[in-house]
Formats: C-alpha cells, sequence, structure tokens
C-alpha cells in the first residue's frame, strides 16, 4: 500500500496553486509564428503577389504605357504563345514538270502568299523546315521566337548543368586536401560568383572578339595557324556553346562549396576502411565519395537546374539574343516582349508558362533521385 501511495503522489497532477507559481511559458507555436513572418511575408510580397499579379495580368492586352484602357481577353495570349501548325508545300510545275533553281533545288510560291490564302493560318510565321523529296514540309508558329527561344534554354541547361556541377565537384575534390595556402585558392576559385555578371560577361565579350580576343590569338598560336579565328559569339554554332563555358565558370564556385561541405561531412573512417581493404583511388571516390554526397548532388543538380532556366544577364549583355536568334532565352524574351516592347500582358503569359515549366522539371528531378534513393 505504502508503494502505490507514492507511486500515486509521483504522478499526481499539480494543485493549482503550484500551477500559479511555475512561469508562464508561451506556446511553441506563437514563436514559430514570429520567427517566421518576416521571411513568410518577403515571400508572399515578393514572389507569391508579383506572380499572382501576373496570371491576372496574361488574361489582359495590359500595356506599360498606353492611352486605351486594359481589356480582359481571355487565352488569346497564351494562344499567340503556344499556337504550332505546320503544312506541306507542293514544287511549282511547268507542264508537269518540276521547276528548279541554279542549284538544282525545287522552287516552291511565297510561303507568305500561302499563308495569306488560308484563314487558318492567319497570325502563322515559319518556325523551321525540312524537305520531304521534291515537297517541303513547313512547320509553323505564332510567335516562332518563343519555341526558338525555349529550345535554346533546354539547350543550355543540357550543356552547362553537367559542365558546371563538374568542375565544381573537381574544384571541391582538389581543395579539400590538406595543403600548404589552400584558403588562397579557394578564395581564387570563388572570386567570379562575387564578381558581377555584367563585368563577367564584358570581359568575356572582348576574350570572345574574333580579331583582338586572347582566346583567337591562343587557339592560333597552338595550332600554328591551322585554325582560323572563329567568330565565337558572331556564329550561330558557336555562340551558345560560347555563353555555356563562361556561365559555368562564373557560377561554379558556389556548388564547389556546397560540394566542400559535403566531402567534409563523410567520416574519414571510411576511407581508412576502404584503404585496409585494398581499394584505389578511384574505387574510394566511386564506392565513398559519391555515396557520401548523394543528396548534395541531387541539391545542387536541382537548384543548378533551376539556376540555369533562368539565363538573361549574360544574353543581354553579351549577344542581345543574336546572331539569328540563337541565344535567345525564354527569359530573354519575356523582358522584350514585356518592358522594350511594352506588351505586359503577353510577358507575363510567358513568364507563366515557363514557371510552370520549371515546376515540373524541378519535381520530375526530385521524384526522379527520391525513387534511386528509395
Amino acid at each position: 500500500m505504502n508503494a502505490d501511495t507514492s507511486a500515486l503522489k509521483c504522478t499526481a497532477l499539480p494543485t493549482p496553486s503550484e500551477r500559479a507559481a511555475e512561469p508562464y511559458r508561451p506556446p511553441r507555436r506563437r514563436y514559430v509564428f514570429l520567427l517566421s513572418t518576416p521571411a513568410l511575408l518577403g515571400l508572399f510580397m515578393f514572389l507569391i503577389l508579383p506572380f499572382l499579379m501576373a496570371v491576372t495580368m496574361s488574361f489582359t492586352d495590359q500595356r506599360l504605357l498606353s492611352p486605351n484602357e486594359t481589356e480582359w481577353v481571355g487565352m488569346r495570349n497564351y494562344d499567340r504563345l503556344l499556337s504550332v501548325n505546320w503544312l506541306v508545300q507542293e514544287p511549282v510545275t511547268d507542264n508537269g514538270e518540276v521547276q528548279r533553281d541554279a542549284d538544282g533545288e525545287p522552287t516552291y510560291p511565297r510561303l507568305r502568299t500561302l499563308l495569306r490564302q488560308d484563314p487558318a493560318y492567319e497570325g502563322y510565321k515559319e518556325l523551321t523546315s525540312w524537305q520531304l523529296g521534291d515537297k517541303r514540309l513547313v512547320v509553323l508558329a505564332k510567335d516562332p521566337l518563343f519555341i526558338q527561344s525555349f529550345l535554346n534554354t533546354l539547350q543550355f541547361v543540357l550543356l552547362v548543368v553537367p559542365l558546371q556541377c563538374g568542375m565544381a565537384l573537381g574544384l571541391a575534390l582538389l581543395i579539400n586536401r590538406q595543403l600548404k595556402g589552400i584558403y588562397l585558392f579557394r578564395t581564387i576559385f570563388f572570386s567570379p560568383v562575387v564578381t558581377s555578371i555584367v563585368v563577367v560577361s564584358i570581359v568575356w565579350s572582348f576574350l570572345y572578339h574574333r580579331d583582338l580576343g586572347l582566346f583567337n590569338h591562343y587557339l592560333q598560336a597552338m595550332t600554328f595557324g591551322l585554325i582560323g579565328p572563329i567568330d565565337w559569339l558572331g556564329d550561330p554554332q558557336w555562340a551558345m556553346p560560347s555563353i555555356v563555358l563562361m556561365s559555368a565558370w562564373q557560377a561554379a564556385g558556389v556548388q564547389m562549396l556546397i560540394f566542400l561541405a559535403g566531402l567534409q561531412g563523410i567520416s574519414a573512417d571510411l576511407y581508412e576502411a576502404a584503404e585496409l581493404d585494398g581499394a584505389g583511388t578511384w574505387s574510394k571516390f566511386w564506392h565513398v565519395t559519391l555515396p557520401g554526397l548523394k543528396n548534395t548532388t541531387v541539391f545542387v543538380i536541382i537548384s543548378t537546374t533551376i539556376q540555369a532556366f533562368g539565363l538573361f544577364t549574360q544574353v543581354d549583355v553579351m549577344t542581345r539574343g543574336g546572331p539569328q536568334g540563337s541565344t535567345s532565352t525564354v527569359m530573354y524574351h519575356a523582358v522584350t516582349k514585356g518592358f522594350r516592347e511594352q506588351d505586359i500582358g503577353y510577358g507575363s503569359a510567358i513568364s507563366v508558362i515557363f514557371f510552370l515549366v520549371i515546376l515540373v522539371i524541378a519535381l520530375l528531378q526530385k521524384r526522379y533521385f527520391d525513387k534511386r534513393e528509395g
């Protein structure tokens, strides 16, 4: 009985007087709300609210400076943005024979004439074309520059993400070694990140100059003049790879620090155990380092992909979307339409579609990596 009584006394609730004597402790939820309010307010003011405004304006003909009142146009901006069509051009014939030019290629009637004759093709322009025998397949779009800009953006992402992440991982492995002066190298490798991207773009524009750029001078010197000067920013085939190289060099320092933090989080005991098992340098990297960096790599790839989709400054400074639209990106096209051409409604529609595309790609990436982790 004494044991039972003592147990009841130990588990008894405090009396009202005891509860009154205790200091007041506000609920933890209140602290959470108070601490998160500045961040939530910033997200709402600078992310959620502008996006909601963009969605609303995308259904209007809002212009930056216009004496006309804003009107609701429904899906017209999205129809102009996403409409794609096609047609087959028949060659010009004379008495049943195909007419050909001086190069022996079939001649075709003017595409503009064909589009004007058919009301179904109103507002369409040529995007690209393929030769099918003597016939010509023409792909049309109401905004062919948007389609081209979207494809250019995908090309940039597919090139810069593996290059930038690979450079960052290599630099992280290099500076993770305990060598003298390693902090100086960390500063040097990270310095491009804290340098203005506008300044970096201008400097690299001089380096890429066709006649005076250092790259062409070094290239001609190393090949003894066999490879002539390359118009890095003026040739459609070289313009985008040139921007990819500069962008990867400039931004790799951020991912380098993230990888470095991940490397320092891997236990040294794992490397010692691998050495005892006879593992070499490559084997330790493949079986210890990469698995230890799995979560870090997922974060770096997803964040780098999202950042790469926002390519704008390099294009605006170095090429202005040229040559022939080969470096125009979705962000550059949206800014051009929304601000420089003052078509806010259409620019908002581009931004909304672009946001949804990035969201879907980020979710697919996360799902893919989650499945692999599982």
